[in-house]
């Protein structure tokens, strides 16, 4: 293991939404006996309702303070060296101070999704505010791109096969 994910021992998803962050989170999870934690699962537990109606009321400024502050939270206890990976949110990676947060405290990967797969994903997800339309979804996929480029590593996501997924993280050379 490099040493960086020695003396902070978190690994940070990122990625558009539906790239499956979650699922391969756990995953990653159980097979390092590490504590997952999902951002976004997070947040609707502690404000009692979706983030879709965390957008709606509040607006996107307020969602993503509440979700920097939850990132804080999990920085610190790896920080203090609780071995975590951790989910985030698809719009979590693109705030600079999030990145800044994370750079120097762990480890972040890139599940890098093909568009179509995000679509079939997220198609029926009423959850998602900022899947509502499929133009704005392509737009905001794009725009978001350079944002997660900056991660440590990038994972190919070519199928639905989770388990690869953890596999190929498992295979860099940071373990």
């Amino acid at each position: 293991m490099i040493l960086k994910l020695k003396r902070t021992p978190g690994i940070y998803l990122v990625g558009f939404m539906g790239s499956g962050k979650t699922t391969v989170g756990r995953g990653l999870a159980w097979e390092l006996g590490w504590t997952f934690a999902d951002i976004d699962e997070e947040i609707e537990s502690s404000q009692g309702c979706s983030i879709a109606h965390i957008f709606d009321i509040h607006g996107e400024a307020e969602f993503r303070r509440i979700e920097t502050e939850s990132i804080r939270g999990h920085v610190k206890a790896v920080e203090r060296g609780r071995p975590s990976v951790i989910a985030l949110g698809g719009g979590a990676f693109a705030q600079d101070e999030n990145v800044e947060l994370l750079q120097n405290n762990g480890v972040s990967i890139w599940l890098d999704c093909p568009l179509d797969i995000v679509r079939a994903r997220v198609r029926q997800a009423e959850h998602r505010p900022l899947a509502r339309d499929p133009e704005k979804l392509e737009l905001l996929y794009v725009e978001r791109k350079p944002a997660y480029a900056r991660s440590d590593y990038r994972i190919e996501v070519s199928g639905n096969d989770p388990a690869a997924v953890v596999a190929s993280i498992l295979n860099l050379p940071i373990f």
